[in-house]
C-alpha cells in the first residue's frame, strides 16, 4: 500500500493551531446520537465551520454526517479521547477517534474494534498499546513520508483513518458534508 500525504493545514486557524476531536464509526448517524444518549429529532441540518477559529468549543454542538457506511463526528467535547465512551460506542463495530490541541502539543488516536481498544496514542504518554501487526506496514510507511517523530496531527494520523476507515479526509470533503448538529447528555 503506498500512501500520500494529506494537506491538512485547512485545520489551522489565523490566530490558533490546531483544535479539533474527530470521531469515525461504521453506523448510522441517528445510531451514533442514539448511543450518546441524544435524540436524534433535536438535531439541526448545518455546513461545517468554514474558520477554524470558530470551531465550537467545549459544550457547543456535536456535529454529525454520513460518509458511505460510516459516521463522522465532530466532537468538541473531546469524547473521542475517553476510553469510557469509545469502548461502549465501538461496541459491534470499528471506531476511530482522532484529537489534537496544537498549541500544547497534545494528540490523541484510538481504534477499536467491538468494544477493545486495538491502538491508542495519547498526550505526552505516546503509544499506549502495542502497535497492532496489522498497522506495522503503514507504520513503516509513516517513517518513509514524515521526518522522525512526526506530531500525528500533521498527517500521519489521517493516513492511519484513511487506512483504517476508508475515508480520506480532505477539507472538500468535510466541508462538503452536511452535517447534523445538536447535544448529547454530559457523560
Amino acid at each position: 500500500m503506498t500512501l500520500q500525504p494529506l494537506d491538512v493545514s485547512w485545520l489551522r486557524g489565523e490566530y490558533s493551531e490546531e483544535r479539533y476531536s474527530f470521531v469515525y464509526v461504521r453506523a448510522t448517524p441517528e445510531q451514533v446520537v442514539a448511543r450518546l444518549g441524544g435524540r436524534w429529532e433535536h438535531f439541526a441540518p448545518g455546513p461545517f465551520p468554514d474558520d477554524p477559529d470558530r470551531y465550537p468549543g467545549p459544550e457547543g454542538p456535536l456535529g454529525v454526517a454520513a460518509v458511505g457506511d460510516w459516521t463522522f463526528v465532530f466532537d468538541p467535547d473531546w469524547l473521542g479521547t475517553r476510553e469510557d465512551v469509545i469502548i461502549d460506542l465501538s461496541r459491534g463495530t470499528r471506531l476511530v477517534s482522532q484529537a489534537a490541541l496544537g498549541v500544547k502539543c497534545l494528540e490523541y488516536f484510538h481504534w477499536c474494534e467491538d468494544g477493545e481498544i486495538r491502538l491508542a496514542f495519547g498526550g505526552d504518554e505516546g503509544y499506549l498499546t502495542e502497535i497492532p501487526d496489522e498497522l506495522m506496514d503503514t507504520m513503516a510507511e509513516f517513517d518513509r513520508l514524515y521526518p522522525p517523530l512526526p506530531r500525528l496531527y500533521d498527517g500521519p494520523a489521517f493516513l492511519l483513518v484513511e487506512h483504517l476507515t476508508g475515508i480520506r479526509v480532505t477539507e472538500q470533503l468535510v466541508k462538503g458534508l452536511t452535517f447534523m448538529w445538536g447535544t448529547v447528555p454530559s457523560r
